[in-house]
């Protein structure tokens, strides 16, 4: 199983980013996917959180209204738009999969994790 992040990088504050995971060795449309971050210093935290078929979505109280998550099954891959970024969003982003999504928040309840993408936000 592998899931391949990609789209971070070095943006002012105020700006934008669209991360992307690519999934592949599952069933894509069968995983709950989320989106973590870790800042130097901190623990992971929860970010948002899609459900299989993308009906439902779920985030952070710290993103919600700047960022979304979405999916498109037909190309295994799972996104995160990032608007209004601040300083306070740099850390690397994981995108993560999770065959049941019960406990969508808690990073302990997803199987398979990406590599990470760094994302830096200058003020």
């Amino acid at each position: 199983v592998q899931l391949q992040a990609s789209g971070g990088g070095l943006v002012q504050a105020g700006g934008s980013l669209r991360l992307s995971c690519g999934v592949s060795g599952v069933t894509f449309s069968r995983y709950f996917m989320g989106w973590f971050r870790q800042a130097p210093g901190k623990e992971r935290e929860f970010v948002a959180a899609i459900s299989w078929t993308g009906s439902t979505t779920y985030y952070a109280d710290i993103v919600k209204g700047r960022f979304t998550i979405s999916r498109d099954n037909a190309k295994n891959t799972v996104y995160l738009q990032m608007n209004s970024l601040k300083p306070e969003d740099t850390a690397v982003y994981y995108c993560s999969a999770d065959r049941y999504g019960r406990s969508w928040p808690q990073g302990a309840s997803y199987e398979y994790w990406g590599q990470g993408t760094q994302v830096t936000v200058s003020s």
